[in-house]
Formats: structure tokens, C-alpha cells, sequence
């Protein structure tokens, strides 16, 4: 599989229903973190303010949303109710998409990152 140049190259190579998840989600992020740039990294959708904050993208049957490992240890009582690893969660397509949940994450992932770079200086 080729890199996608932005979100609408990557979303492009999926069904109409799978495409409008990925733009929920994308539009979720968005609201969460006005600040963060879009960008590809490792051939999927990401956001970075200073950081990476997260990455998410379609696979056959759910969305793949990697806020990394230490959001997945903040969130580990709401990740119960999905399949998820050490950095990455997965929200089924046949499910609806916990928005809510993704905007928290998103939050969470921005004062983290803030607060190293305050750390940093």
C-alpha cells in the first residue's frame, strides 16, 4: 500500500460507510485538539500538536485508535469494554462509535503533551 499524501487520500480507499466513520472520528479529534495539525504518520491518519497525540484508521471490521501507551493506562476502566493492547484500542464498526470517549483521550493526549513541553524547558 501506497503512503496517502492526507485524510481524504487514506479515506478514499474504503466503502462510503466506512469513509463516514473515519471522518466522525477525524471531526471528533478536530473539536478535541482546534490546534493540532493533521498529518500522516505510519500511512494513517494523525494528529500532532508538538507531539504525535493520536493516530486512528480503518480496518475490516473496526476503527484502530492509538492514543498510545500511557492514555491507554489513564483510560484502562473505559477500555475494558473494547479489545485493546498496550497502545491501541478498537472501536468495531458495527458499534457506535464512542465520541465522547475519543474526545477525552484527545484532551488527555493535549495537556500530557503540554505539560512535558513545560517540563522540557
Amino acid at each position: 500500500m501506497k503512503a496517502p499524501k492526507d485524510f481524504a487520500d487514506y479515506a478514499a480507499g474504503f466503502p462510503p460507510k466506512v469513509r463516514r466513520v473515519l471522518q466522525s472520528v477525524r471531526s471528533a479529534v478536530k473539536k478535541a485538539a482546534p490546534d493540532a495539525q493533521e498529518i500522516v504518520s505510519y500511512k494513517m491518519p494523525a494528529f500532532r500538536q508538538g507531539k504525535i497525540l493520536v493516530w486512528f484508521g480503518a480496518h475490516a471490521n473496526h476503527i484502530g485508535f492509538y492514543p498510545g501507551a500511557e492514555a491507554m493506562v489513564a483510560f484502562k476502566k473505559e477500555f475494558d469494554a473494547y479489545k485493546h493492547a498496550k497502545g491501541s484500542v478498537q472501536f468495531q464498526l458495527d458499534e457506535p462509535m464512542p465520541f465522547d470517549l475519543i474526545a477525552r483521550i484527545v484532551r488527555y493526549r493535549v495537556k500530557a503533551v503540554e505539560s512535558q513541553r513545560r517540563s522540557a524547558l
